[in-house]
C-alpha cells in the first residue's frame, strides 16, 4: 500500500511547491502531481525536480496535463479533456510519496469534483501550508475546517514567508493543529539552499509514520 502525505494550501501561489521539494528531499521519497494547469512556463514537477535534486524516476508523471494556467476544472474544458476521478489514484511508489494539489484545497477538477472530495477519498494525512502574510489567520481556519468536515487527517500546518508569531500561534490554537514548522523566503533558492532550510526548521520524524 502506497504511504503517501498530501500537501494542500490555502490558496495560489503560497508556497506549497517550494515547501513539497523540500518536504520529499528530506523523505528521500517519490513525488506526484495528479494535475497540472499551465505548461508554458514550467511545471511544478520541473520545478520540485530542480529544487530536489531527486532522480528523475522519483518525479512520477502527472495524471494530467493541462495547457490553461487556470483551476483545473476550466483548464480542462478548455483543453477538451474530461477529468475522471478514476485515473486520480496515487501511483505505486516503493518510498514515501508525496502528492502536491493544485492552488487551495476547493479548487474544482470536473463538475462538483474538488480535490478536497479526492482526499478524503485516499484517506491520507494532510500537511496545510500557509502564508504568515495578513489575512492568514481566515484563510487558514477556514481550510483546517473544511479539511475536519470532510475527516481529512491533518498532519499539521507547515508557514512560508517572514515570521509572524502571533498569527502563526493562533492559528495552531484555534484551530487545533501542529506547528511543523516555517519555511523562510530564500534567496537565492536552489536545492541547496532549501535542503538547508528545511533541515535547519522542521523534524522529519514529524512526517514519517
Amino acid at each position: 500500500m502506497t504511504q503517501a502525505i498530501v500537501v494542500t494550501a490555502t490558496d495560489t501561489d503560497v508556497g506549497k511547491t517550494v515547501f513539497s521539494a523540500g518536504l520529499v528531499r528530506a523523505l528521500d521519497g517519490c513525488y506526484w502531481k495528479p494535475v497540472q494547469a499551465g505548461l508554458a512556463d514550467g511545471t511544478d514537477s520541473e520545478t520540485v525536480r530542480h529544487l530536489s535534486g531527486l532522480p528523475d524516476d522519483r518525479i512520477l508523471p502527472e495524471a494530467y496535463r493541462l495547457h490553461t494556467p487556470a483551476s483545473p476544472h476550466h483548464a480542462a474544458a478548455i483543453d477538451n479533456v474530461v477529468i475522471e476521478p478514476a485515473l486520480l489514484d496515487p501511483p505505486p511508489c516503493d518510498r514515501r510519496l508525496v502528492i502536491e494539489g493544485a492552488g487551495g484545497l476547493l479548487v474544482p477538477l470536473a463538475g462538483g469534483l474538488l480535490f478536497a472530495d479526492i482526499f478524503a477519498r485516499w484517506h491520507f494525512e494532510t500537511v496545510l501550508v500557509a502564508r504568515t502574510a495578513l489575512g492568514t489567520i481566515n484563510h487558514s481556519l477556514l481550510t483546517i475546517e473544511a479539511l475536519r468536515a470532510r475527516d481529512i487527517p491533518i498532519l499539521g500546518i507547515a508557514f512560508v514567508g517572514d515570521a509572524v508569531e502571533e498569527s502563526e500561534r493562533t492559528i495552531c490554537a484555534i484551530g487545533r493543529v501542529k506547528r511543523l514548522g516555517r519555511l523562510p523566503r530564500l534567496d537565492p533558492l536552489d536545492a541547496r539552499s532549501l535542503a538547508a532550510a528545511f533541515a535547519a526548521n522542521f523534524d522529519p520524524a514529524d512526517f514519517t509514520p
